[in-house]
């Protein structure tokens, strides 16, 4: 288990984790959300002693990391899967990773097959590894001490759609066996098929800690406008926007739309003679749950083309 107790970090006036208690629980697959800049890495950083946290404790199995004697048999992480020599062979520095913790060098070839790399892609130095083939490697040097705790950080970056299919199976086996797999991702779609718990942070505070079912459930369902039409469109959404409806637009001739029923957007279409080439109810997703929980913490956003803020 991986146990945060007010976990603070802060860099000069900027407080980037603020005081998160949270407990990341054994047999499940716990995804770990919030927009860029939220604290993840950092929060992450701490678990592994390479931050030191400004206040509170963040503990693996009850200890600080610094006090496990061979911390590879108790925690395996990927944080980033560029941090090999840029000479040293896949091969090597999985060996030297086994050795610093008294680790079989037979299990190097374990957990690169196990991974998917053979005896040529291993040999090769870590500055030719393509992005998939390093997010590999260093999974691999999470599973080297088979831990009972396993943290990964954009773990399917780079892969390809069979790679990402096999990492989420991955996952979901590893937590089958009982261990404990906390997934910082970006992916909300992947995260919705692999996890079963959510942490979700926005500006360095905990915002929820649930099922993935539960979060889904607390989202509204979602209307999809498509229309030839934009100045319609526009005339459409200021329309719903005064009945109480809440619209975003990811381009001129879409909006999406909450807060009303898929009939009652179309009465209105009617009444101001837009004319439409879609109306569709879409469930609730994480996606979208996830823009709703975290709208009052994003620290960069962006516009869409043509200037489009709705």
């Amino acid at each position: 288990m991986i146990t945060l107790r007010g976990l603070t970090k802060r860099f000069g006036a900027t407080t980037a984790v603020d005081a998160l208690t949270v407990d990341i629980a054994p047999g499940r697959v716990t995804g770990f959300l919030g927009p860029n800049g939220a604290g993840k890495s950092t929060t992450m950083r701490m678990v592994l002693g390479l931050d030191r946290p400004t206040a509170g404790r963040a503990l693996v199995g009850g200890r600080a990391y610094r006090d496990l004697r061979h911390p590879l048999h108790e925690v395996g992480a990927l944080l980033d899967a560029k941090a090999i020599h840029p000479s040293r062979s896949g091969r090597a520095h999985l060996l030297a990773m086994a050795r610093s913790n008294g680790i079989a060098a037979r299990r190097v070839d374990e957990v690169l097959a196990t991974v998917g790399l053979d005896d040529r892609a291993a040999a090769k130095p870590g500055r030719t590894l393509s992005l998939g083939m390093g997010q590999r490697l260093g999974i691999a040097g999470a599973l080297l001490g088979d831990p009972g705790v396993l943290m990964f950080d954009e773990p399917v970056n780079g892969l390809d759609p069979d790679g990402v299919r096999w990492v989420r199976h991955l996952m979901r086996s590893l937590a089958a066996e009982g261990r404990t797999v906390f997934v910082s991702s970006h992916l909300m779609t992947e995260m919705q098929l692999t996890a079963d718990q959510l942490v979700v942070i926005g500006r360095g505070r905990l915002l929820v800690d649930a099922p993935v079912d539960e979060v889904i459930a607390g989202s509204a369902v979602a209307v999809r406008v498509r229309s030839p039409h934009p100045d319609g469109l526009v005339a459409l959404a200021e329309r719903l926007t005064a009945t109480g409806a809440s619209i975003s637009s990811a381009a001129p001739d879409e909006l999406t739309v909450t807060g009303v029923t898929a009939d009652r957007v179309g009465d209105i279409a009617y009444e101001l003679g837009v004319r439409l080439h879609e109306l569709s109810a879409h469930g609730a997703s994480l996606e979208q749950a996830f823009m709703e929980l975290t709208a009052d913490s994003v620290e960069y956003a962006g516009v869409p083309a043509g200037g489009d803020t709705r």
